[in-house]
C-alpha cells in the first residue's frame, strides 16, 4: 500500500461485549493515527457470531468473510453464547473458522503486566512481567475439531495433528520475535513448550524445532515441559522470554498468563499468518455482564495496538509503529493513576476506561519510546 493509502479494517463485534469494547478500541486507534499523523483507518464493519447464527442459520456469512479476506487487517471482538451451539453441541466460535480459513498459525498472547495493578503474586518481582506466549492457532488437539468420534456411546477419540509444513513458519516467526524483542533490551531466549517425553507428536516437535534453531545462533534454544511450564508461570514469571507451544497447550497457559495480569479483560491476543491476521482480546462475550457497560476495554485496545505493529513491519510503516507505542504508554499512564475496571474490584466502566485513556493519549507529556 501507498503512503498514503488508509488502512483498511474488517470489523467484527461479534456477540456481547464484544459490541461493547470495540466502540472504545476504534475511538483510541483513530485518536493514536490523529496524533501521529501519516495515515488513517477505513473501517468496514460486518455481523457474525452465535446471535447472527441464531437469526441468520449462519455464523460467518460470505459478506464478512470476503470482507476479512480483502481487509489489511481484521479486529475482532469476542464471539459465542452459551446457550447458542450447534446442533451436535459445540459452541458457536467463527473466531477459529478464520484461523483454519486464513492459516493463521501464530497465536501471539503477550503477558505484560500494568502499573498500579493488584498484586497477584506475593513476589516483588512479579508485579513487572513482560513475556509472550505462541500458541500455534490452526492444527494440534484442534485439527480434530468437527471430526471427532464416539464409537457405540463407549469411547470418544480426537486425533492431535502436528505438521512439518505449520511447525517450520510457526518457528521461525517465533524466533524472530525473540530477536525483535532482544533488540529492545529482551532475553533472547525462545523455549519449545512440549510433552516430548510421552507424546511421538511433541517429538517431533521439538525435533523441527531444534531443526528451525539452527537458522537462528543469536537466540538461545530452551525446552520445557508444559507441566513444568504452568508451575514456572507461578513460581518464576519474571525469568520467561518467548514460549512457543501447541494449540491445546497454548489455549491453557496464555489464561494463566491472563490471570497473572489480573484477568482476561487485560489479555490482547493476535492470529498471524503470511498474509492475514486478526486481533482481538482473550476474552470471550460475558453474558452476565452484557449490556451493563461494565466491560474492560483494556485488552481490546492493547489488541488494537498490537494490530499497528503487525501492520507497521508488514508495510514498512514507521507511524504505525509509533501509533502502537503511543496506545500502550497511554494505558500505562491511565492505570499509573489510579485507572481500576471493575474487572478488578473498581467502578470505572467501559467507557470510562477509554477516556481514562484518551485523556493520557493527549497529554503533551506522554513519552513514547
Amino acid at each position: 500500500m501507498s503512503a498514503n493509502d488508509a488502512f483498511h479494517i474488517a470489523v467484527l463485534p461479534g456477540d456481547g461485549i464484544g459490541h461493547e469494547v470495540m466502540q472504545p478500541c476504534i475511538a483510541v486507534l483513530e485518536a493514536a493515527a490523529a496524533r501521529v499523523g501519516g495515515f488513517s483507518f477505513r473501517f468496514d464493519t460486518h455481523q457474525a457470531g452465535a446471535i447472527h447464527y441464531r437469526d441468520h442459520g449462519i455464523a460467518l456469512p460470505k459478506s464478512a468473510l470476503d470482507t476479512s479476506r480483502r481487509a489489511d487487517a481484521i479486529l475482532l471482538g469476542a464471539m459465542g453464547w452459551p446457550a447458542i451451539r450447534y446442533p451436535d453441541g459445540t459452541e458457536i466460535a467463527p473466531q477459529l473458522d478464520l484461523r483454519f480459513e486464513f492459516g493463521l498459525f501464530a497465536g501471539v498472547r503477550p503477558v505484560r503486566t500494568l502499573p498500579s495493578m493488584p498484586a497477584i503474586l506475593a513476589d516483588k518481582r512479579a508485579a513487572h512481567l513482560d513475556f509472550v506466549i505462541i500458541r500455534e492457532s490452526t492444527e494440534g488437539l484442534f485439527a480434530s475439531r468437527g471430526k471427532g468420534v464416539v464409537t457405540d456411546d463407549r469411547e470418544a477419540r480426537d486425533t492431535m495433528v502436528i505438521t512439518r509444513d505449520v511447525c517450520e513458519p510457526l518457528f521461525d516467526f517465533s524466533f524472530r520475535l525473540a530477536q525483535q524483542r532482544k533488540a529492545r533490551g529482551g532475553k533472547g531466549i525462545l523455549a519449545c513448550v512440549d510433552k516430548a517425553n510421552v507424546f511421538a507428536s511433541f517429538a517431533f516437535f521439538r525435533k523441527v524445532f531444534n531443526e528451525r534453531a539452527g537458522l537462528f545462533p543469536d537466540i538461545r534454544a530452551d525446552y520445557a515441559y508444559v507441566d513444568a511450564t504452568a508451575l514456572d508461570m507461578v513460581r518464576r514469571p519474571w525469568a520467561l522470554d518467548v514460549l512457543v507451544t501447541e494449540n491445546m497447550f497454548g489455549d491453557i497457559l496464555s489464561d494463566l498468563g491472563a490471570g497473572l495480569m489480573g484477568g482476561m479483560g487485560f489479555a490482547p491476543s493476535a492470529d498471524i499468518g503470511a498474509e492475514h491476521a486478526v486481533f482481538q482480546p482473550c476474552h470471550g462475550t460475558a453474558p452476565d455482564i452484557a449490556g451493563q457497560s461494565k466491560a474492560n476495554p483494556t485488552a481490546m485496545i492493547l489488541s488494537g495496538a498490537m494490530m499497528l505493529d503487525w501492520l507497521g513491519e508488514k508495510h514498512g510503516r514507521k507511524e504505525a509503529l509509533q501509533a502502537a507505542e503511543l496506545i500502550r504508554a497511554a494505558v500505562d499512564r491511565a492505570f499509573a493513576e489510579g485507572l481500576k475496571p471493575y474487572e478488578i474490584g473498581g467502578t470505572d466502566g467501559t467507557f470510562e476506561v477509554a477516556r481514562h485513556v484518551l485523556e493520557a493519549m493527549s497529554q503533551k507529556t506522554l513519552e513514547v519510546a
